[in-house]
């Protein structure tokens, strides 16, 4: 057990990749009536304790990850509760937006941080990519609030991070497009944040790992 903990402890990257993916995994099933909101918004809350307890890991300043992620996780369990009401909605992205953010960018810092590859960083390059995927998706559903009709029909949530994944991931198998105006340069700068991160994270990761054979 003891070991098990100290695990958990070394590579909460990890943590927060695994529970990103159960999230997932987990929405077709949950996502469709209430208690089933209501858990995902509480794994919602585990998914913000996780990238908090990674950040501390990293070179940049947990008090920001802590002021931005509490009010996120209250609105994260309300937006669950209520997932038609608009002002919530776009309460819930202006909260997320910059807290997954901010996430991403610490993760990424600590990917730069030193020269030999960890097996923490490596569960933290999956981790980031999935955070700026998130961040994006909630990026979307304040887009959709703001401008009806920026993807066509209303979308929930977890259409917009298909959207999200599909977009960052550049394969493009998405059946949800942007409409308007406003959402298409949305999703022009994720699919350059993902090019991006390809090329610079990727990339750096790959050249230190045949570094060090």
């Amino acid at each position: 057990m003891d070991r098990i903990l100290d695990m958990l402890r070394r590579h909460p990257s990890g943590i927060l990749l695994a529970g990103q993916l159960v999230a997932i995994i987990a929405y077709p099933f949950l996502g469709e009536s209430t208690p089933g909101r209501a858990i995902l918004g509480v794994v919602q809350l585990l998914l913000v304790l996780a990238a908090v307890a990674a950040v501390r890991l990293t070179p940049a300043l947990t008090w920001v990850a802590v002021l931005l992620g509490g009010p996120a996780t209250v609105f994260a369990v309300w937006e669950a509760l209520a997932p038609h009401t608009d002002w919530v909605v776009l309460t819930s992205a202006v909260l997320h937006v910059p807290f997954y953010a901010f996430v991403s960018y610490a993760m990424i810092r600590y990917l730069f941080h030193d020269d030999k590859v960890t097996s923490d960083e490596l569960f933290a390059t999956g981790a980031a990519f999935t955070v700026v995927a998130w961040a994006f998706a909630y990026l979307y559903a304040a887009v959709q609030v703001l401008w009806p009709g920026s993807f066509g029909d209303e979308r929930s949530w977890y259409e917009l991070l298909f959207l999200s994944f599909t977009t960052l991931t550049s394969v493009g198998l998405s059946d949800i497009v942007p409409v308007l105006g406003h959402a298409r340069s949305i999703s022009i700068l994720e699919q350059v944040a993902g090019v991006f991160y390809v090329a610079l994270v990727i990339a750096r990761l790959v050249s230190l790992s045949g570094r060090s054979r």
